[in-house]
């Protein structure tokens, strides 16, 4: 095992094969950032989403995708060009990860690539304990999907992060009131396999609790883009907690629970919710850019 990679593991507590994979993957999100940085990626694009609030700020629960976000439109953009760049990163840590192409159609705005890997492989290289590995299957694939947009929509800030491993670099994020605003235009407006996505749910949690600040700029780009909002005055305070509280009222907050319960380490802090305990909390929210009213 290479030594950065052993020193990232020393932060995971893994007791079961789950918890294993889910470290797994977390150390290749971190080297795939690496990989990206060296190639300038950063230059062009920010990083946001769960996986983002998971790695630079620190969200306790684990993330699948990386997602990420041009600076300005640009439909031309492929993400392949950065493909072999992240497969050398990737291999010069000791991991055996692929590098495919993801399919855009005509009218997508979303550009997609995925990093896929033998999973048993890649536990051996870091070494899981073998009781764990002898009954799992041979061929099961380990996937990392990375999605950019590459038509943004605008009313957003950006800032530098650092990372200390497996080396010191640094990441282009979005602001966290621009975070919190993207994650609440998915809490109001993604359709998921026509099921509540209680990850979503979890992160306005963790917002609301530690940074409850929300760019309603933002925010209104966002709904207005994907057809949300079209009304003519501009999305205030007011009216957003008269949306969040629309959407309590829809919530089956059993299946939300259930779907959030295996990406977290411990379920109990999921005991307490229900349509009261989310209708409550909405209440915290503030906007950097309006006073409320």
């Amino acid at each position: 095992m290479h030594d950065a990679v052993r020193g990232m593991l020393e932060k995971y507590s893994c007791r079961n094969r789950d918890e294993y994979i889910s470290a797994l993957r977390e150390i290749l999100q971190e080297v795939t950032l690496l990989g990206l940085w060296r190639s300038r990626f950063f230059e062009h694009a920010a990083f946001y989403g769960g996986t983002a609030l998971r790695i630079l700020y620190g969200l306790d629960r684990f993330s699948e995708d990386m997602d990420f976000s041009l600076l300005k439109p640009d439909p031309s953009f492929l993400m392949k060009s950065r493909g072999e760049a992240l497969k050398r990163e990737i291999s010069s840590f000791g991991f055996d990860m692929s590098f495919h192409q993801g399919h855009r159609t005509e009218r997508s705005t979303t550009e997609s690539a995925f990093l896929k890997g033998n999973t048993l492989t890649n536990l051996i290289e870091i070494k899981a304990p073998e009781e764990l590995l002898r009954d799992m299957h041979p061929n099961t694939l380990l996937k990392i999907k990375l999605e950019v947009d590459v038509d943004p929509p605008g009313g957003f800030e950006t800032e530098t992060q650092f990372v200390l491993q497996p080396i010191p670099f640094a990441v282009r994020s979005y602001s966290l009131p621009d975070l919190f605003a993207g994650k609440i235009h998915a809490v109001l407006c993604r359709k998921w396999r026509n099921r509540v996505k209680g990850r979503d749910w979890y992160d306005m949690v963790w917002y609301i609790g530690r940074n409850p600040e929300i760019r309603l700029k933002h925010l209104e780009a966002r709904m207005r883009q994907t057809g949300h909002y079209t009304e003519e005055g501009i999305l205030t305070l007011e009216k957003l907690r008269e949306l969040l509280l629309n959407a309590v009222e829809e919530l089956d907050v059993e299946q939300a629970r259930q779907e959030v319960t295996p990406f977290v380490r411990d379920p109990r802090g999921l005991e307490i919710w229900s349509k009261e305990f989310f209708s409550r909390i909405i209440e915290r929210i503030v906007a950097v850019d309006e006073i409320s009213v």
